[in-house]
């Protein structure tokens, strides 16, 4: 069934990143070994005020 180009714009599609990076990845061993906790800490002076 194909839907009109209207009614794919109103849709909305839920992803995770468990679905989007596959388990070997190499993303995945660097997240296990790399503590990147303090990153929203060191950038939160620089962002825009309604995203803080």
């Amino acid at each position: 069934m194909f839907h009109s180009r209207k009614e794919r714009q109103n849709e909305i599609e839920i992803l995770t990143i468990e679905e989007l990076v596959p388990e070997d990845h190499l993303l995945r061993k660097i997240d296990q070994y790399i503590d990147f906790s303090f990153i929203p800490e060191r950038v939160r002076a620089r962002q825009w005020p309604s995203f803080s």
